[in-house]
């Protein structure tokens, strides 16, 4: 099994999480993005979008991370990270989906604008630019939060959920999402970033960005 992987990616950095929360141990072939290394014709192949990360396992080639982890979770269901019963399913891709298309963009934009940009010469933060997703993020932070209220993890037992909820917090102090106004949430994150699996996965992505003069804490 081979996990085409790129240390900046955070969809990357999930599905490196769950692979190591069920115990896999892929070859990780690292995919240098700066060098447009996602862009060879070999590359391609793989992975017609040019992004990562992408698992092979013998003669399936599967990529955008929730699907690659919703796979990975079938090779170890004793870990009941993506649940058989489908009431309990349904709670795991609901809030995976909500992510993808709710809550992740809005932080990964002021994230990108107060933290990334200037890392990558890309110029000073914008914030009339991010003024929508800063209210975004205040309307939905309180969702989660009520959520977590009296539970560990989002769906009620560890998840899949977790892990892609996760990914886009990374930066939460330094972009200053106002996350610690939220004690559910506060509490849930760090109890997920305390996880072995997920030092492990994201010890990569901070070299990156500590490298070029990030402070993360």
């Amino acid at each position: 099994m081979k996990l085409y992987n790129g240390n900046f990616s955070p969809n990357a950095l999930r599905t490196r999480a769950v692979a190591f929360e069920l115990g896999l141990d892929p070859e990780i072939v690292e995919v240098d993005l700066f060098k447009g290394e996602n862009r060879t014709p070999e590359y391609l192949k793989l992975n017609p979008n040019g992004k990562v990360p992408t698992l092979v396992d013998g003669d399936l080639v599967v990529w955008e991370s929730r699907a690659i982890n919703a796979y990975l979770a079938t090779l170890k269901p004793e870990h009941d990270l993506n649940p058989p019963d489908p009431k309990r399913r349904s709670q795991v891709d609901q809030w995976s989906n909500w992510q993808a298309i709710h809550l992740g963009p809005s932080m990964q934009k002021v994230a990108f604008e107060r933290v990334q940009k200037k890392l990558f010469g890309r110029g000073e933060a914008d914030e009339a630019a991010i003024a929508g997703d800063l209210k975004t993020i205040a309307d939905l932070l309180p969702v989660l939060d009520a959520t977590l209220a009296g539970k560990e993890w989002v769906t009620g037992a560890l998840s899949l959920a977790d892990f892609t909820l996760a990914s886009t917090f990374m930066l939460r102090k330094p972009a200053r999402l106002g996350v610690e106004a939220h004690g559910n949430v506060a509490a849930w994150i760090e109890r997920l970033e305390a996880r072995p699996s997920w030092v492990k996965a994201i010890g990569p992505w901070r070299q990156v960005l500590i490298a070029r003069g990030a402070v993360l804490d």
